[in-house]
């Protein structure tokens, strides 16, 4: 079994079964860093993530999926909510995203692009005029880039 997968069996049923949405989980193998995103409709708090790590440090310590020390951190996915599976690219079609690739796409490591939707196994985003079919295994990391500009002018008009 892949260490990812390991991960989730080990996670989702706890983050779930709390009554949270599991985003995502990422390891950064360097930094010895083990994040967890959760997400629930009414937001999350900071004590919400207190919870959920306490809960979890139980589960991992007894499963032991990652040898050696690592880190936990809990978090909410923010604003710029990473892009972690297929159904986050539909599920936020329309948004900005900033994209980081493993290989070029339309001669880009780097790309600014807006969601438009998942076809097969690619992900498809607008840049300018043209829209790109990008493989999902290409895609490094992605990440909701939030327009904050438009964003601020929504909630001063929600608050007249």
């Amino acid at each position: 079994m892949r260490a990812q997968e390991r991960l989730l069996e080990v996670i989702e049923p706890v983050v779930t079964g709390m009554g949270y949405e599991l985003v995502g989980v990422e390891f950064d193998g360097r930094q010895r860093v083990l994040r967890v995103y959760i997400d629930r409709p009414t937001g999350i708090t900071l004590d919400d993530c207190s919870r959920v790590s306490y809960q979890l440090s139980g589960a991992l310590d007894v499963e032991n999926p990652i040898p050696g020390r690592y880190q936990l951190e809990i978090s909410s996915p923010g604003l710029d909510r990473p892009l972690l599976a297929l159904s986050h690219y539909r599920r936020f079609a329309g948004e900005l995203a900033n994209f980081k690739f493993t290989r070029p796409i339309a001669g880009q490591r780097r790309l600014k692009a807006r969601l438009m939707g998942v076809e097969g196994d690619c992900v498809l985003a607008q840049s300018g005029d043209t829209v790109l079919k990008i493989p999902y295994e290409a895609i490094e990391k992605a990440r909701l880039a939030p327009d904050f500009a438009n964003l601020s002018r929504k909630e001063s008009r929600h608050g007249e």
